[in-house]
């Protein structure tokens, strides 16, 4: 470790000291338990760590807080992916239950599909994921979302060309 590398870690470990127990408050309030407050804050420091030299922060829980609510919405958007998921389950009579493993990878397969997908408009996403996962035609996913067969066809042109840049990198 470099002393570059020394006095980044030194920097956020003092971070760490000063702002963890603060930080862990604050996203118990949003959060069903503290054991996961602690695990995204814990996340939070790691990234900060993870990152290029940060030194010095003006407003260090400024930083941490955008940090933290970027990997609480991801939490939650895994498990709103999980939920959907087994909630479509339940509703399919003719499937039978996956085993632990399967569920597993299809739910590492949905949050990589997720993660693709990320920063793209809501109705794109939507396009794709109707197209991809419900099965649904064109004209079909028009009707659903409201939008002309044309906005569809040029929607999901956009998502998988995102999913083939993001793939081939």
């Amino acid at each position: 470790m470099s002393g570059a590398d020394t006095s980044h870690s030194d920097y956020v470990g003092g971070l760490f000291r000063s702002h963890y127990d603060w930080l862990c408050g604050r996203l118990h309030r949003h959060l069903d338990s503290r054991a996961h407050a602690e695990d995204i804050a814990a996340d939070t420091f790691v990234q900060l760590l993870s990152s290029p030299s940060v030194e010095p922060i003006r407003q260090p829980r400024a930083l941490l807080t955008t940090i933290a609510q970027r990997l609480m919405y991801q939490l939650w958007r895994r498990r709103d992916l999980e939920r959907a998921y087994l909630d479509a389950l339940d509703t399919d009579d003719t499937c039978t239950a996956p085993s632990p493993e399967d569920l597993a990878q299809m739910l590492e397969a949905l949050q990589a599909i997720d993660q693709l997908l990320d920063g793209l408009p809501a109705k794109v996403k939507a396009t794709f994921l109707l197209s991809q996962l419900n099965g649904l035609t064109y004209p079909q996913i028009a009707a659903e979302l409201g939008i002309s067969q044309r906005s569809v066809s040029d929607y999901m042109t956009r998502a998988f060309n995102r999913c083939l840049r993001l793939c081939l990198e």
